[in-house]
């Protein structure tokens, strides 16, 4: 006798035969679960979130060129089995992390652009004038909306599947400006930073910071910000709390990671979405070794330049500097758990939600 759950899967698989719709599903909408993609854009920004509905956010698309937009299509196709981005969050303005995003729209449908706005002179205060023409693509390619973010609001996605752990996507700061939640901010004590850094007046300070949230996993992307703006994330009202996934900041450039912010997010997993030779930083690895419970760390790419800030082999995704290949992380149906896992390697690690927030 054929098992029910097997029986019905044949069903499913023979009713896309006979339609010609479907031959690949969305990842969330086929198991459930929230999975996450670091996709390798040699230092630049590009992660992929699926949600248990099927529905997509693609955090960045790498620089221009084809490369790395090309990278993002093959994962988002062949392995997450997308037709489209539902929603596309450029957390700032440097071309390596909007620069493939025409070329993305232009192979795939994209829904809504969250963004800060795009300025009519470089956002870095610099009186470039190639901006114009720089910007022209992002600015003119197709999509179906456009929305400026606003610390404290959030993506509006499809409805929690039934008996699914509530699913949220929320912007906790952009351009500088902190949405403050007066039910999920604690008061912390000592908020002089030891190693202040001067004002940072790049558009990397500007940058979309956001908190995903899946029952109680919690994970942080905060694109590029740099140290003044980690440090007043947390100072002097905690506004992320504990997480269980980092993704480090700026690909871990010295320029970030403030300690302050990485005592109150406690991770238990550090992703490193870095480049051969940038990001990783010492200083940055350095202290998150020195964290109560040191996160486990996992790099799209080995540095190339300080081989003691490198994490085990079996956890990074890119040996060497060709790369192309990436990380994957999926939160169980019940948000009870996670793997992570490098498919170039074949590690897979299970992690349990950290409870009790």
């Amino acid at each position: 006798m054929i098992p029910r759950l097997e029986v019905r899967s044949w069903v499913a698989l023979f009713a896309m035969a006979l339609t010609g719709v479907g031959s690949v599903v969305h990842a969330g909408a086929a198991d459930r679960k929230l999975d996450f993609y670091w996709i390798d854009s040699q230092g630049g920004g590009s992660t992929l979130m699926v949600t248990p509905a099927g529905e997509s956010v693609l955090f960045d698309t790498g620089n221009p060129g084809g490369r790395d937009s090309g990278r993002i299509l093959k994962v988002a196709r062949e392995v997450a089995g997308l037709t489209r981005i539902d929603h596309l969050v450029t957390t700032h303005l440097h071309s390596d992390h909007f620069g493939g995003a025409p070329e993305v729209a232009a192979a795939i449908p994209i829904g809504t652009v969250h963004d800060n706005g795009i300025p009519d002179r470089d956002p870095d205060g610099r009186n470039d004038p190639s901006w114009p023409q720089r910007i022209r693509g992002y600015r003119e390619m197709k999509v179906d909306a456009r929305r400026v973010v606003e610390p404290g609001k959030g993506l509006d996605l499809k409805p929690a599947l039934e008996g699914a752990p509530r699913l949220t996507v929320r912007f906790v700061a952009a351009r500088q400006k902190l949405a403050v939640s007066s039910g999920a901010a604690v008061n912390v004590r000592d908020c002089k930073d030891p190693n202040p850094r001067p004002m940072d007046t790049s558009d990397n300070a500007n940058s979309v910071v956001t908190l995903v949230e899946f029952g109680g996993f919690r994970f942080f992307h905060g694109g590029d910000l740099t140290w003044n703006t980690e440090a007043a994330l947390v100072c002097p009202l905690d506004q992320v709390g504990m997480v269980d996934v980092y993704q480090v900041n700026h690909h871990g450039l010295d320029v970030s990671s403030n300690p302050m912010l990485l005592r109150v997010l406690a991770p238990t997993v550090a992703v490193f979405n870095n480049g051969p030779t940038k990001g990783c930083a010492p200083r940055v690895v350095s202290d998150l070794r020195a964290l109560p419970k040191p996160p486990e760390v996992y790099q799209v790419h080995r540095n190339q330049k300080d081989a003691e800030a490198n994490t085990a082999s079996a956890q990074t995704a890119n040996a060497t500097a060709e790369g192309g290949q990436f990380l994957r992380l999926s939160v169980d149906p019940d948000a009870s758990g996670y793997w992570v896992e490098v498919p170039s390697t074949g590690h897979r690690r299970r992690f349990v939600t950290v409870r009790g927030r």
